[in-house]
């Protein structure tokens, strides 16, 4: 299989450190430029075994490219409203609504509301706001975003996250990348947040691969969102080689004859 790496994404680590795994892994490679306005994306070697990763924007390029195999995983059952309905009762945003953004939100006086991108999750980075908050914001960052949507739901006190690569329905990869309050630092996920990953992977299996985003609140483990494979950041302390040489043996095994 080949990767196709972008260069220009927003933390260049992510992009040295793929690099640099793919070069001690010995896997076929090559590194590309996404120019602003681009439209269409071709790989120098003409190959069609291709795996594309770095920002949403390749991914939702690459996924026009549909002689890819495995290509970008962008969209289909990564959506809220088609993962929520396949994982009730095990997501920590269980009641939340859709609004878009300027769009009128109901508060309560004193009352804080959890506020994240619906779609676009590079939009900004999903917070608690007080009403004061999110209307001062909305105002000095998104304006012009207008025909974004946001998910609005109520804050849940959270211990920690982790994030989960799947690939085949196995779990490739985890790694802690949040701690809040006074949770003490773990080196490794606890093997109850591991074994929940693999529960919901069981109930759903989102994509041949994809990324779940998993927390520990007071009610137990939950999960925060689903994520494309194709354009989810890795953290500094994730084995990156496990991850591309778990995309590399399994969709070489599977290439379509």
């Amino acid at each position: 299989m080949h990767f196709l790496i972008q260069s220009n994404i927003r933390n260049p680590e992510d992009h040295q450190r793929t690099v640099e795994a793919l070069n001690e892994l010995g896997f076929s490679y090559e590194v590309f430029e996404l120019a602003p306005g681009m439209e269409q994306i071709e790989t120098h070697s003409g190959r069609t075994d291709v795996f594309p990763y770095g920002s949403v924007k390749l991914a939702k390029l690459a996924k026009q490219n549909t002689d890819w195999f495995p290509g970008s995983f962008y969209g289909g059952n990564h959506l809220y409203e088609v993962y929520s309905d396949r994982y009730k009762g095990y997501l920590l945003n269980e009641t939340a609504q859709v609004f878009r953004v300027g769009e009128n939100i109901s508060w309560k006086e004193k009352e804080q509301k959890f506020i994240k991108p619906y779609r676009e999750a590079k939009l900004f980075t999903g917070q608690v706001f007080s009403e004061s908050e999110w209307t001062d914001f909305v105002y000095e960052s998104l304006r012009g975003s207008e025909a974004s949507y946001v998910q609005v739901s109520v804050p849940a006190f959270i211990y920690k996250e982790a994030r989960i690569w799947v690939v085949g329905g196995k779990i490739a990869a985890g790694v802690y990348y949040k701690f809040h309050k006074q949770t003490p630092f773990e080196s490794f996920v606890a093997p109850e947040g591991m074994a929940f990953a693999a529960e919901m992977i069981a109930v759903f299996n989102v994509a041949e691969a994809f990324v779940l985003d998993i927390c520990l609140t007071e009610n137990g483990w939950k999960i925060v969102e689903v994520n494309c494979i194709n354009s989810a950041g890795f953290y500094p302390n994730l084995d990156i080689k496990r991850v591309l040489r778990s995309l590399h043996d399994h969709f070489s095994k599977n290439t379509p004859s």
